[in-house]
């Protein structure tokens, strides 16, 4: 799991926090949660916001992939870390989960990230 909290970390503006508790790492950029790390039915798992469409194809699809945990279903996937989905697929979603928090800041917010990021 630290690989993927590492990967969130590398993203401009991300930062880590424990808001819930200290076992429960939350990444952010900005003000906004794009990843949030846990349990999975005794497994470790990873939520990420989501396309609604595109979330529910990748439930349909993968296995390990079901409706956000304690979250929005609409708009969140849990990911269970199992090691069947590979690290390729798991990237590409916590960079689209990224994307989609990053878009929804205020200009306020992303100016300063996108100054970090140049």
């Amino acid at each position: 799991m630290q690989q993927w909290i590492d990967y969130c970390l590398a993203k401009p503006g991300s930062t880590l926090s424990y808001p819930f508790d200290n076992h429960i790492p939350v990444i952010k950029v900005g003000t906004k949660i794009f990843a949030l790390f846990g349990q999975h039915e005794g497994k470790p798992s990873i939520s990420l916001k989501c396309e609604p469409f595109r979330a529910q194809s990748l439930r349909e699809q993968f296995e390990e992939v079901v409706p956000g945990y304690h979250l929005n279903k609409k708009h969140w996937n849990t990911v269970v870390l199992t090691g069947s989905l590979g690290e390729e697929e798991i990237s590409m979603l916590i960079d689209h989960s990224y994307d989609l928090v990053f878009k929804s800041l205020t200009r306020a917010e992303k100016e300063p990230i996108q100054a970090e990021s140049n």
